[in-house]
This record gives structure tokens, C-alpha cells and sequence, in this order.
């Protein structure tokens, strides 16, 4: 665990600027950000990517593609392709979608996601940039993603050559699960391990339950552990921190940032 390795996820210190967040993981030494399509739209693509490449930054990830059970997810998702092949990165997060409105079939969502993805893993392969999977906590399954488990994740994706569709490793998804390390190592092995994000769980968990991403040491997650399980699996690429935190963003964001670094640093 050293800087060399660390992105920043633009969600984690979301009240700094892009341009701002860019002088300051320039000042600080970090060689990787991890950005969100809302934001960069709103700067402009071609202008985020001229920022961060003029700085030397590398983009570890945009997110997100994605939302496959709502009606208009391939023109969205063919334009989240092209984003990502415009920033640099070869690495798209695909939050998968929820069930359908009125529906309670899971199953039939999950088999919706992977006819989604099949159609536009080509597309993507064309383009450099890679479809990565994030299986969701369970409590996300019905409003958005119906893949859970690191192993309905790999399910999909091994239908697609590694190139194309991995899967996202996120601690604070996948830390209750005790068949995920038994995943973790067989994504490694297949090369399937497309990106690496670290967050804690705090307890109890806010209202709303999405901000509950606790800062690095102060939650429940064996975060040592899981930077160890998935060294062991061969992933030696970027490690994101992707954290929301209401109290997080309520502060300084250079403040912020700073904590974040040092607490990665600590592990």
C-alpha cells in the first residue's frame, strides 16, 4: 500500500472543483483519480480530459454505466463507452440496475443485465475500454443492482473475454460475504479484477443507508485483510477509495483529501 498505487474517487471529496482536485492530487503526489460522468458533463469532456492529462494524472475509472433495467440504457451506456475512451481510461463501472418497476423477478433481472452487457461488450472491446461489473450490497438489489455477490458478477461476466467485462472488487459491497474471497481469487486468476475500491462500514448506517461509506480504519471492514486477499489474487493495478460520507463532505475538501491519503497510508 503505497502512493504509487492510490487513486481518488471525485465522489470520495466531491465539493472540490475538478480543476481543484486536480492541483491538489498534483501537489500531494496522488497519480490516480477516479472520476463521475455528472461532473466531468458539467466541465466538459474533452475539456476534463485535456485537464487530467496536462496534470500527468492517470484515470483509473469513470463512472457509471450501467441501469440496464431501465428503458434507454444502450444509447446511455454507448455514450458512457465514449466518455471513458475520451478521459483515457479503460475502465467503465457498471452499476447494473435494480428489478424493473413492478416487477419482483430477480432472476429475469439478472439475465436482463447479462443479454445488456453482451450487446455492448464489442462495442466497448473497440474502443480500449473494459465493461467492470459492481456486484452491490444486497440492500441495493431492488432500486440498483440486482447482482449482489462477487459470484453472480463473475457468472456474467465469464461469458466475455476478460479484455472486455470484469468485475469490481469494493470492500464495502462485498465484506459480509463469505464466498467472496474464494471469488476474488478466481477473478485474479482469470485477469477478471478490473478495478480495486476500498471503503469502511459504519455503524449503525445513516438514513438513506447510501451514505454510509465510514473513512478508511474507522469502520468494521478487515481492510488489511482484503488489500491482502487481493494482492494474493494478482491484481496489482490502481486501488481506489470511493467513499459518500455526508460528514466527509461537509468539511474542507483539501482537508479531506488529505485524511483520505493518510488513512490509505496508515494501512
Amino acid at each position: 500500500m503505497n502512493i504509487d498505487r492510490f487513486s481518488i474517487n471525485q465522489m470520495t471529496v466531491k465539493q472540490l472543483p475538478l480543476p481543484e482536485l486536480v492541483a491538489q492530487c498534483v501537489r500531494l503526489g496522488i497519480p490516480g483519480i477516479g472520476l463521475w460522468r455528472e461532473p466531468v458533463r458539467e466541465y466538459g469532456v474533452e475539456a476534463a480530459a485535456a485537464l487530467v492529462r496536462d496534470a500527468g494524472l492517470a484515470v483509473t475509472t469513470l463512472c457509471r454505466g450501467g441501469f440496464f433495467t431501465n428503458d434507454g440504457w444502450e444509447a446511455d451506456n454507448r455514450a458512457a463507452i465514449d466518455e471513458a475512451a475520451a478521459l483515457g481510461t479503460d475502465t467503465l463501472v457498471l452499476v447494473s440496475g435494480g428489478l424493473p418497476p413492478g416487477s419482483r423477478d430477480l432472476v429475469g433481472a439478472r439475465a436482463r443485465i447479462a443479454d445488456a452487457i453482451g450487446s455492448l461488450a464489442p462495442y466497448a472491446g473497440e474502443r480500449g475500454v473494459r465493461l467492470a461489473i459492481e456486484p452491490l450490497h444486497p440492500m441495493y438489489a431492488a432500486d440498483r443492482c440486482a447482482v449482489s455477490t462477487l459470484d453472480q458478477a463473475l457468472a456474467i461476466a465469464e461469458r466475455f473475454p476478460a479484455g472486455q467485462v470484469g468485475v469490481v472488487v469494493d470492500t464495502y459491497h462485498l465484506w459480509w460475504d463469505d464466498r467472496a474471497p474464494a471469488a476474488v481469487t478466481r477473478a485474479g486468476a482469470a485477469g477478471r479484477i478490473h478495478s480495486f475500491q476500498l471503503a469502511d462500514w459504519t455503524t449503525p448506517l445513516p438514513a438513506g443507508v447510501l451514505n454510509g461509506r465510514a473513512q478508511l480504519g474507522t469502520g468494521t471492514i478487515d481492510l488489511p485483510a482484503w488489500c491482502e486477499l487481493v494482492a494474493k489474487a494478482g491484481y496489482e493495478g490502481p486501488v481506489e477509495v470511493e467513499l459518500f460520507n455526508d460528514d466527509l463532505w461537509s468539511r474542507d475538501g483539501v482537508e479531506a483529501l488529505e485524511e483520505t491519503l493518510e488513512a490509505y497510508l496508515a494501512l
